[in-house]
């Protein structure tokens, strides 16, 4: 009926096939991107510019002015971008995965009692002031590299100034 043999057969043709497909992908990775590993990595040729075109040059980013454009925001936007954050942050005074964040505009800078910050905020400053915010809420990560937070950020500065008045308008 059943013996051994049967059931070593069949976990060796599973072996195998496993074998068969880790071996090809190898295969595959190797013919078809070379340059896909360290040893290759500049392997590629580059191409020399054209004749009589101008060199790139690297623009400065464009500055913003924070305190003008925080002077347009409108708190009903902000509030549609509230969604984002409701998730990990309160308004209600309750800290969550993340400290709640009503009155946060004008708060010292880990400062709410009973959440455990990371410290990656410190070299933020003192006070989330609307510059502060402007700036974490572009890139949370980058800018406090070892921060907890998970959030991506707002690439549009309107977005972000919109939230920020949102924000503002829930003190503690």
């Amino acid at each position: 009926m059943f013996d051994t043999m049967v059931l070593t057969k069949a976990v060796g043709a599973i072996c195998a096939t496993f074998l068969f497909f880790l071996v090809g992908k190898w295969i595959a990775e190797t013919v078809y991107m070379p340059g896909h590993d360290e040893a290759h990595a500049h392997a590629v040729y580059p191409l020399p510019p054209e004749e009589g075109a101008e060199p790139a040059s690297e623009e400065p980013a464009e500055e913003i002015d924070v305190m003008a454009l925080y002077a347009e925001a409108d708190a009903s936007a902000g509030e549609s971008l509230w969604r984002n954050c409701r998730s990990c942050h309160s308004l209600e005074g309750a800290n969550g995965t993340g400290p709640h964040l009503d009155g946060v505009v004008g708060r010292a800078i880990d400062a709410v009692e009973g959440f455990n910050y990371s410290g990656a905020l410190e070299q933020l400053g003192t006070t989330w002031d609307v510059e502060t915010l402007f700036t974490f809420l572009a890139d949370p990560r980058g800018t406090a590299p070892g921060t907890r937070m998970s959030f991506r950020g707002l690439p549009d500065p309107e977005d972000r100034v919109n939230l920020i008045k949102y924000l503002e308008e829930h003190p503690a």
